[in-house]
This record gives C-alpha cells, sequence and structure tokens, in this order.
C-alpha cells in the first residue's frame, strides 16, 4: 500500500507588482477586460486554491486598485532589486510568527497563468531534498530555440513531467530535444527563500541575467514542473494588445 503524501506547510502566493515598467508604463493598472492587470493575476492566483493570494507593491495606486477589488496588499519599499527581495519583506511582515512553509512567487504580468499551472509548481517539493521548484513548457516553436528572450531549462528528467534543473540558459538549443522553456514562477520553502536573498549575486547570475542562477551556484536544487503551455507576459504595448484579445475572444 502506497503511504499517504505528507501534506504541504502552509502556503501563501505573494505577486510583486511595481510601477518602473519602462517598456509599459503603469503596466500593473493597465485595464484588460475592465479591470487591472495586476487584478487579473491575482484572480488567477486565488483560483489555484493553495492558499492566500497576496500583492506586495511599493505603489498606493496598485494597492488601492487591489483592495477594490475586494483583494488584499501590502506595500513594500521602493528600492527592491528584484521581485523575490520584494516577497520576502511581504513575508516577514505578513507572518512574523513564521507559520507559512511555501511561497509562491507569481508574477504580477501573467494575466493569463493557469490557475492548475500555479497548482503544479508545488509538486516538486513533495521531494524534501528540493529547495525551490517552477515552470517550464516544451519548446514547439523553431524559432524560441534561438531567441534570447526564451530561458531554456536544462535539466534531467527524475520523475514524469518533472526536472532536476543543472542550468538555465538564454543560449540557442542546439542538440537533441526535447527543450524547455522556462516559465518565471517559482515556489520556494521558507528557509530557501530566506537564504537566496541574503546571497550575492552569483558570475553567472550576472552574465545570463537569470537571478535562478544564483540559487544553483549556492548549491540549492531547483526542480521543473514541465506543464502544457507558456502563459503570455505582457510587458510592451503589443502584448497587452494580445492580452486583452485573448481576454475577449
Amino acid at each position: 500500500m502506497t503511504p499517504a503524501a505528507k501534506p504541504m506547510p502552509d502556503t501563501i502566493i505573494l505577486i510583486p507588482a511595481r510601477m518602473a515598467s519602462t517598456r509599459l508604463p503603469g503596466k500593473p493598472l493597465a485595464d484588460i477586460a475592465g479591470q487591472p492587470m495586476i487584478v487579473q493575476v491575482l484572480r488567477r492566483a486565488l483560483a489555484a486554491r493553495i492558499g492566500e493570494a497576496v500583492v506586495a507593491t511599493d505603489s498606493p495606486a496598485v494597492a488601492t486598485a487591489v483592495e477594490k477589488a475586494g483583494g488584499r496588499a501590502i506595500m513594500t519599499r521602493a528600492d527592491h532589486v528584484s521581485g523575490s527581495d520584494r516577497i520576502y519583506e511581504a513575508l516577514e511582515a505578513l507572518d512574523p510568527e513564521r507559520r507559512i512553509g511555501v511561497v509562491v512567487n507569481v508574477q504580477g504580468d501573467l494575466p493569463t497563468i493557469d490557475p492548475a499551472d500555479i497548482r503544479a509548481a508545488l509538486g516538486p517539493l513533495s521531494d524534501p531534498q528540493v529547495d525551490i521548484a517552477t515552470l517550464a513548457a516544451v519548446i514547439a516553436e523553431p524559432a524560441e530555440l534561438t531567441n534570447p528572450n526564451v530561458v531554456k531549462a536544462i535539466g534531467r528528467l527524475v520523475a514524469p513531467n518533472r526536472l532536476h534543473a543543472t542550468t538555465f540558459t538564454r543560449a540557442d538549443a542546439w542538440d537533441k530535444g526535447p527543450h524547455y522553456h522556462h516559465i518565471g514562477l517559482y515556489a520556494y520553502r521558507r528557509a530557501a527563500l530566506e537564504r537566496f536573498v541574503k546571497l550575492p549575486a552569483s558570475t553567472n547570475e550576472l552574465r545570463e541575467k537569470l537571478e535562478q542562477l544564483r540559487a544553483l551556484d549556492a548549491g540549492m536544487r531547483i526542480d521543473v514542473a514541465i506543464v502544457k503551455s507558456v502563459p503570455l507576459g505582457v510587458d510592451t504595448p503589443e502584448e497587452l494588445a494580445k492580452a486583452r484579445r485573448m481576454f475577449a475572444g
């Protein structure tokens, strides 16, 4: 008889949102189907049903929009270098009693993220050796193989639809596939997040401009849940228009 799976520790979803986008000014408040983009992301996060979802922001306007829609927001400092730093500040403020064991970082510019994929990110953490879990999808478009904006997750299969990551890269993928398009959503054990944000940037991280390489370079284990598709990230007016069409149709 297979032993029952251990229940996951208390989990929270934190959604970092800042107003300082250069390519799409005011991005979190951009209207998509009658709601600010950040509210659409929050709704997807809540639909995952894995715990409370809170927006961590440096913008009173974002906090007001979230609260107007019935959500919860927490103010954080404006000088954070990354979303990881922002969610760590939010976690410490929200949970000083340290009851939360797992933190899921959902980017605030993924309004089409599938709630089931958010849940899938928790799967690798059932293995106690995994520090951080993330997502990827099989690359189907040949153009993505040589696109430096498409981050490739590389690793070895350790279970169906799960990789043990060995690296992440923007470099071209030429060898025999399958190749995997990394999706920047992370589930951290609390201790892993605490360790990660206190580490200095690594050489590989700075070279590739990929924050997750800092964790790998420090010997932390990242496993990747393979999902069916890549959500649309909205960072330009063109992507915003595409998101609006997706919601409309």
